[in-house]
């Protein structure tokens, strides 16, 4: 007899659980996003931080860019993306240029994100599909940014942990956390 109630509750469980898991996630891929744009800010905003101010013109070969290139073209980045995905139009800002020192880099670094955090919102999984205006005259899909902008983030995130190893650095993910 237990064995039977138990089976119908666990039987009842696995039908009601997907029902309950949708209800209580209306918008998983937004959601997905705006997490994954919060965890992103937090590793490349330390991984700037983590460069002492006079490794900012820093970059292992001639070709590549900067630690400070890769500030500022993530600021600039950063407002494009996450106002086309938002539907929000970025801040006016004075350009920053990589030589305008880590202070003013990771300081513009920060503004970006937070206007990131303010741009996605209210971003949710119904318009997905909708065709954005993108680099070029081109239009993608509001997914198709929001994939875009992840790989992009994740390559400099990349960068700078490289960039940091060799310089005798840890990257901020593969440090230890503090117990």
């Amino acid at each position: 007899m237990q064995a039977r109630i138990y089976s119908a509750a666990l039987a009842a469980a696995l039908v009601l659980l997907p029902r309950v898991t949708t209800a209580q996630q209306s918008n998983p891929v937004a959601d997905a996003f705006r997490d994954y744009a919060r965890e992103s800010a937090k590793n490349l905003m330390a991984a700037a931080e983590e460069f002492p101010a006079d490794k900012f013109s820093y970059k292992p070969t001639a070709s590549q860019m900067s630690v400070g290139d890769i500030a500022a073209h993530l600021a600039q980045g950063n407002d494009y993306l996450c106002g086309t995905i938002g539907a929000m139009k970025a801040p006016t800002r004075t350009k920053v240029a990589a030589t305008d020192g880590k202070d003013a880099l990771v300081a513009r670094l920060r503004e970006t994100f937070a206007f990131c955090d303010q741009a996605l919102a209210s971003l949710n999984d119904s318009n997905l599909g909708e065709a954005l205006p993108f680099f070029g005259g081109r239009k993608m899909s509001r997914a198709a940014v929001m994939t875009l902008t992840t790989g992009d983030w994740a390559d400099h995130y990349s960068q700078y942990a490289n960039y940091l190893r060799l310089n005798q650095m840890l990257p901020p993910t593969a440090k230890k956390p503090a117990m």
